[in-house]
């Protein structure tokens, strides 16, 4: 960023104004996202990702001013904030189709490559190549991931194609049993000839479990809607809006809490403990290193005590932000910020999986969007609210306001969640059903 500054001949004032488009050109894509996802599937995914490769090689290159830079950020952050929201629809697919913690260990993967990355750039600009070159590297890198997703959208498709097969070959009528007597019978079942079909069926008793109703709702069997795996099809189901917006307010929560460690760690360590330069941009690298880490550990707890963790997650966060700013020492600083990553790296991941536990295919890409949507907001506010925070009280008032932050969270997480999944209904529902 330094450089693409430099490039641009930009001042600190006006470099901070560009950024601002990154989230401007994020947000509206990222809603318009989730419907191409439902509609065509993985395969978005995997243009956004040859195409934000792309993208951020032009704003390298073509950034010569401020208004240059600003529009290349614009279509950056759009085209970043639509991979997002195709990534985690990918992933919660990949979670609920394998039962596998797919969603956690993506985001762990994330942050190893923030870590990576970031230690490549630094070790690349001191070798002095063109600007250019790491975004480059970047791209080609896009590019093989696109290819595999690619792969695995063809082995998926042919997957669905053979079940298809053998699902419409005919078969005998089965003796009348007590499972086809008309109690049994759904509105589904007795539509006319010519209506669509549904293939939700009626939904079966729940079975005996824990009191708990989170961790009841949060397994529920939730059958998917007939449709090509690549995508929901061209009628999906709507959305019930009031969990995703409960779900996405508590992501906010987490990711403003999460991105003001990452966006001034090291500025606490090199303003309040008097860390030099090296010491002080080993913050973020720290910071970023134990989420990765918790979330590779974590990955197995899954959906089914969601609450608990975000509970404990946001708790542990709050001790780590209250200890960094009480922290004069460097190693004590450093020490705050490794717990408060602990507990922030379990926040997100859970509350998608959650949302992937309770979504059918036909509407997985419009739920995650609204839920990434919500939550980048509390991303491009956390710094801004360490940053007024500071110029009030100073910055280990400011942490002590993020602390309350992520206190917030682990009071009102169990709460909020029960009122979102403790009625037991899914969160797409076909339409005319009275659970709407």
């Amino acid at each position: 960023m330094p450089g693409i500054r430099d490039q641009a001949g930009l001042t600190d004032g006006q470099l901070g104004t560009a950024l601002l488009f990154i989230g401007a050109g994020a947000l509206p894509a990222m809603l318009v996202t989730g419907r191409a996802v439902d509609r065509w599937g993985v395969r978005v995914g995997a243009l956004l990702l040859v195409a934000l490769g792309a993208t951020g090689t032009l704003v390298a290159v073509a950034s010569r001013d401020v208004w240059s830079l600003s529009a290349g950020l614009a279509l950056l952050g759009a085209v970043s904030g639509a991979a997002d929201v195709a990534i985690n629809a990918a992933a919660g697919a990949a979670e609920r189709a394998s039962g596998r913690p797919v969603i956690t260990r993506a985001h762990g993967t994330f942050s190893t490559m923030v870590v990576a990355g970031s230690l490549a750039t630094g070790l690349s600009s001191g070798l002095g190549p063109p600007i250019v070159v790491p975004f480059l590297l970047v791209a080609v890198a896009s590019i093989g991931a696109a290819l595999g997703i690619a792969a695995d959208a063809r082995t998926l498709r042919a997957g669905p194609v053979a079940a298809g097969a053998a699902r419409t070959t005919p078969a005998p009528a089965p003796a009348p049993t007590a499972r086809t007597t008309p109690a049994a019978t759904t509105p589904a079942a007795t539509a006319p000839t010519g209506r669509p079909t549904r293939t939700r069926p009626a939904a079966p008793a729940a079975p005996a479990g824990p009191a708990d109703p989170v961790a009841v709702t949060i397994t529920r069997p939730h059958p998917a809607p007939a449709g090509d795996a690549r995508g929901g099809g061209r009628h999906g189901h709507p959305v019930r809006l009031f969990p995703l917006l409960v779900v996405g307010a508590l992501g906010a929560l987490a990711f403003a809490t999460e991105n003001a460690h990452q966006s001034w760690g090291a500025v606490y360590l090199s303003d309040v403990a008097g860390a030099g330069p090296a010491l002080a941009s080993a913050g973020p690298a720290v910071f970023a290193a134990v989420v990765a880490l918790t979330r590779f550990s974590a990955g197995g707890i899954g959906p089914r005590h969601a609450a608990a963790v975000l509970v404990c997650g946001a708790a542990t966060a709050a001790a780590g932000t209250a200890l960094v700013s009480a922290a004069t020492s460097v190693w004590v600083v450093l020490s705050g910020l490794a717990l408060a990553a602990a507990g922030t790296a379990v926040l997100y991941p859970t509350m998608m999986s959650v949302v992937a536990a309770h979504v059918g295919e036909a509407a997985r890409g419009r739920a995650t969007a609204v839920v990434t949507t919500v939550g980048y907001l509390g991303f491009l506010a956390g710094p801004v609210y360490v940053g007024r925070w500071a110029e009030a009280t100073g910055l280990p008032g400011a942490m002590a306001a993020v602390a309350v932050l992520a206190a917030a969270l682990a009071v009102l997480a169990w709460p909020l969640l029960r009122s979102a999944v403790g009625s037991g209904s899914p969160w797409d529902t076909p339409p005319g059903d009275p659970r709407m």
